[in-house]
């Protein structure tokens, strides 16, 4: 049986499914509610260390975190080894599990200032080794690094990163099996995958195309690594997590929708993130006859008491 516990560093996870840091979606009520389905680690929003070492409100109300959630990691992200280090420490003091760094994110905005997977480019692996270095001699958490197969088809370097990474202290790292230039295009190469497994004696967590459980466990069986991170898949379907996946029917899928919205009210700010609960609410209905009429109904509520109604009216 592959769905079993895994460990990093010391930590040992329940289970090798891992909820990824998604920006504008991994809030602590979906993170929470990813948990419950069975996720057996989840990972922050990606971090700024700026704003985070700045005291930045809306960086700090990122970290915000509950005893049900963990394990959790944190994910930073910069370009500053020395920054990367006191965020770290800043981290330590929390009530975390792990530290991760992007080094994969390829968002223009991020690349740009050489952080995410700019930092896989040739002239800058110098740099990513030393902000490894000094996010694992700032903390004594289990960092890991996540990371893509390249920068395009003419740099593929995962295997040799992934072993750079391990010297520079990592516990674990993350493979998204597509380069840059591929974005989320594409198939994630799972070759890529098996690939850094051979290079390290590090657990490797594979990321990419994860639409089921049991793609999860393919993956695994066909990789060889040692967990599975997923990202997008997770999207309208935290059921994903369990073996059994998502519910067929409104009417099973309706309670897990609830809880999301009790847990959206107990921990996120209901204003000012109203769009991002109902883009997760209306996400939940993919499928379903009718869903996008639906969704549309959804979007127009004008607060969560609303949209409580409207989902009491459906079922």
């Amino acid at each position: 049986m592959l769905n079993k516990a895994m460990r990093i560093g010391p930590l040992t996870l329940d289970n090798p499914f891992i909820l990824a840091p998604l920006a504008g979606y991994t809030d602590l009520a979906f993170r929470l509610l990813c948990r419950e389905q069975g996720a057996g680690l989840v990972v922050s929003e990606m971090i700024s260390c700026h704003g985070l070492n700045y005291g930045q409100q809306q960086t700090i109300a990122m970290l915000k975190t509950v005893p049900e959630e963990r394990p959790w990691s944190v994910q930073l992200f910069g370009s500053e080894p020395e920054s990367m280090g006191r965020a770290a420490a800043a981290v330590s003091v929390m009530p975390v599990d792990l530290i991760d760094i992007n080094m994969g994110c390829p968002v223009p905005k991020v690349v740009k200032k050489r952080c995410g997977v700019a930092l896989m480019k040739p002239e800058n692996r110098a740099l990513a080794e030393q902000i490894i270095r000094a996010v694992a001699d700032s903390t004594s958490l289990p960092v890991t690094v996540k990371f893509r197969s390249g920068w395009n088809d003419d740099s593929i370097v995962a295997p040799d990163f992934a072993r750079m990474c391990e010297a520079a202290g990592a516990a674990a790292v993350t493979i998204h099996a597509r380069t840059w230039a591929q974005q989320f295009g594409g198939r994630a190469d799972r070759q890529m995958i098996a690939a850094v497994k051979r290079a390290v004696a590090i657990p490797v967590i594979g990321n990419g195309d994860i639409c089921s459980h049991s793609d999860g466990l393919a993956m695994m069986a066909e990789t060889g690594c040692d967990a599975v991170m997923i990202g997008r898949g997770a999207l309208g379907n935290p059921w994903i997590f369990r073996p059994e996946g998502r519910p067929e029917s409104l009417a099973a899928r309706l309670p897990l929708i609830r809880r999301y919205l009790e847990l959206a009210g107990q921990h996120i700010d209901t204003t000012k993130l109203l769009f991002r609960i109902k883009n997760h609410v209306s996400r939940c209905l993919a499928g379903l006859p009718g869903a996008a009429a639906v969704r549309q109904e959804i979007m127009a509520c004008p607060d969560i008491a609303a949209l409580e109604e409207l989902l009491r009216v459906l079922s």
